[in-house]
Order: C-alpha cells, then structure tokens, then sequence
C-alpha cells in the first residue's frame, strides 16, 4: 500500500501542473485505472519506480528500445556525445552516418531526411506525397495511428475542413481501399498504412494485402506511404517491408532509430525526396532534427543490431513465450488471442479469430483491466492500455519470460472465477 500512495501524491501533484498528470495520454492509466508507475530508473528488462518496486518491462518506451534499458555501449557513446556538446543547429558528420546506416539498411529508402519524432515523419512524408502527384487526399486505415496532426485525428479542435482530405477505409480490406480508390483516384495522392498495426494491439496483414497495395498505388499514381515508426528496425534490420517483400515509395521511421532518445525520419525515393527544401519547394525544417546526442544513440544501436543481427533469436522467444500465454489460457478456459511478429504482440481477451475495429466489444476490457493490475502487481509492467502493443528486447532473459509466465499462469486461472 505504500508504494499506491506514492504513486497516488506523485500523480496528484503533476495533475496540478500538468493537464491530466501526464505529457503523453496513455501514461496516465485511464484506460485501465489506478495510478500510474513513475519511473526512477531502469537497467536492461527492468524498470525501478518511484514506489521502491521491480518491474519486468514489456512496454519497452513504446518498443522503442529493442537493446532493453541502459544499454553499456548505447550509454558510454551518450556520454561521449554530451561532453562535446548537446546541440548546435548546424550540419554534423553524424547526421551523415544515422543517414547512410538507415538507407543501407532499407532497400526503398534512397534518401532520408531526420525529424525529432515519428508524427513529424509522417507529416512530412504526406505533405511530400502530395507535392508529387499534385493531389490532395489520402486514405488511412481504421484502427492505426500515425501520430497527431490535424488531419489524422478525429477529436474536438479539429475544424472538418481539415479532415475532408482524409479518407478512412478498413485494414485488410483491399476491395474496400479500391473502391475508394476508384471514386478518388483524381485528387488521391497517398495510401498511408502501419504494415502491421500496432498502435491499436497487433493486428497483421491478411496473406497478399500490402502486395495489393502496391499494386494499387502504381496503377493510380498513388504514393504508398509506410509508417515504421513501431515496425522500422523492429520487425528485421529492414523493418516490416523487408520481412514482407514490400517496397513503399516513402517510409515514416522512429523509436528504436533514436534509441531511447526523441528521433524520426522519412524517406524513399530520390525523385520525391528532391523535392524537399532547400533543395526542392516542400518545406520541412526542425531546430533539433539530426541532434547529435540523439543521432549517436541511433548510430550505436543500429550499428549493435547490424552486427548482432538479434531478430531470429527475438522471434523464437517471441513465438514461444506466446504460445505458452496460450496454451495456459487453454488450460483455464479463458477466451485469449494472441497476436504477434517478431518481437511484438499483443493479447486481446476474445474469442473472435477477427478483430473487428467497428464493434464496441472487440475485446473484453473489464478482463484486462484485472489482468493488467494483477501483473502490475506481481512485478511485471505491460503497456497500460488493452489496445496498445508489448515487445520484448535482447535485455529479457529466460528467467525474465519464465517469472512472467509463471505469474500470468496464476493470474489466468484466478480470471476464471
């Protein structure tokens, strides 16, 4: 109870001078109730709160960081890079080597431009689409998130104007995107699409859809825009379209290309990517894009996993210790999907093979809710929302998947009464 209270003071005052307690909204635990975990340190699986508790950490900073918490190498090239100076607002040689590792990295990306998060890429990216083709709408998918520009969101604040241009069509329906398609194809300048949702729970394309996208953007002119800002540098060394054999014309990178520290990017092809100030009309700039602290970060991350090539053995113990979620599941007769790729997943309480964005009761909340607040307690941190992702890193051991099945094994069989 001790630990409830600090939480409990701690949010309180932020609530004082921060609207709602938190600088980003799921952090507040309004999707799933209490208090939130405010965090004091963390070191590679694990994060220490305020509260005095260890938790296993399966949010990661939102996936972002792949090494886990703290990485040695990660934080002894931070703080070489700090004692030379934290910003300067001019070009850097490092820019040049994040730069050169992302387009070596990612076969569609011939140029690449950096931002200071991923809804600054996707701004970008969708503002370059349309200086290309002239055009002025673009279709998204139900259930994503490509950060919080005005015409992406639906919330108050927003004027109708700006969201005229934005055409929402459901995920894995692409006879849905080509009809859209057809009646908008005059003035559609992007599909901009997360390959593998992830900002909503995981949910993976059905077998040949972001082929049919591909096909359907050459066919009309239409930028294909990818957004991996979750999937980019997680899913493989050359994210979700080189795990699927999909190449977009632009992509929306971020998280782990910062590692752990604020950083995005966008790029693609060469002819598109021109056009960008000052070399082009389009104008993008940034004070802190390409920041040398945060560029070093995701120069020694990228150059780790490049060398370590970690994503064969994340997967395996990705796909077991799901599996394992299952099968205890099975056991209790709690009706639990498990969606995951690579190092991310996600468990909705369902017993719908589909999940469906449209229906209210996609999953049973009031049950993860419980779940979620169970683990918490038992030392194990899941991402506070039942439509939000989890990854593991190559910090979490075998101890760490074993302590946590084995907690999930009882909390599973007391859900059941």
């Amino acid at each position: 109870m001790v630990g409830v209270e600090i939480a409990k003071n701690l949010f309180c005052e932020a609530k004082r001078f921060i609207p709602g307690g938190v600088n980003s909204p799921v952090r507040s635990f309004q999707a799933v109730g209490g208090y939130p975990v405010f965090v004091k340190e963390a070191k590679g699986s694990k994060i220490y709160g305020e509260c005095g508790k260890e938790f296993i950490d399966y949010c990661l900073s939102w996936g972002a960081l792949i090494l886990g918490h703290a990485h040695p190498e990660v934080i002894a090239t931070l703080l070489e890079s700090i004692k030379k100076g934290t910003s300067f607002g001019t070009a850097t040689r490092l820019e040049i080597e994040l730069a050169k590792l992302i387009v070596e990295a990612i076969p569609s990306i011939e140029q690449v431009r950096l931002t200071n998060s991923g809804t600054e890429a996707v701004m970008g990216a969708i503002r370059l689409a349309r200086a290309y083709t002239k055009k002025g709408k673009i279709i998204k998918f139900k259930g994503s998130y490509h950060g919080h520009a005005d015409y992406l969101l639906d919330c108050p604040g927003i004027p109708k104007d700006f969201k005229k241009h934005t055409l929402v069509v459901p995920y894995n329906d692409i006879e849905k995107v080509r009809a859209a398609v057809e009646k908008y194809q005059k003035d559609l300048a992007a599909i901009i699409v997360e390959p593998v949702l992830a900002n909503c729970g995981v949910v993976l394309p059905e077998g040949g859809f972001l082929q049919s996208l591909r096909k359907v953007a050459d066919k009309y002119n239409i930028v294909l825009i990818f957004d991996e800002v979750i999937t980019g540098f997680r899913l493989s060394y050359m994210g979700a379209q080189g795990h699927f054999k999909v190449k977009p014309d632009l992509t929306c990178l971020g998280k782990v290309i910062g590692g752990g520290l604020p950083a995005g990017a966008f790029g693609g092809k060469k002819e598109i990517m021109q056009l960008l100030a000052p070399q082009g009309p389009v104008y993008q700039a940034g004070t802190l894009s390409g920041n040398p602290v945060a560029v070093s970060a995701g120069i020694a991350t990228l150059s780790i996993l490049k060398k370590d090539n970690p994503y064969p053995v994340l997967e395996r113990r990705t796909k077991k210790f799901c599996e394992k979620i299952g099968e205890k599941a099975e056991d209790f007769k709690i009706k639990l999907k498990i969606n995951y790729i690579g190092s991310i997943f996600s468990l909705f309480f369902t017993d719908k093979k589909v999940i469906d964005f449209s229906s209210s009761q996609m999953q049973d909340v009031r049950l993860f809710k419980r779940f979620f607040h169970d683990l918490l307690k038992s030392g194990v941190y899941f991402s506070p929302s039942a439509f939000e992702a989890n990854f593991l890193s190559t910090a979490h051991s075998e101890e760490d998947l074993d302590r946590t099945l084995e907690f999930i094994g009882a909390i599973l069989k007391d859900l059941r009464r």
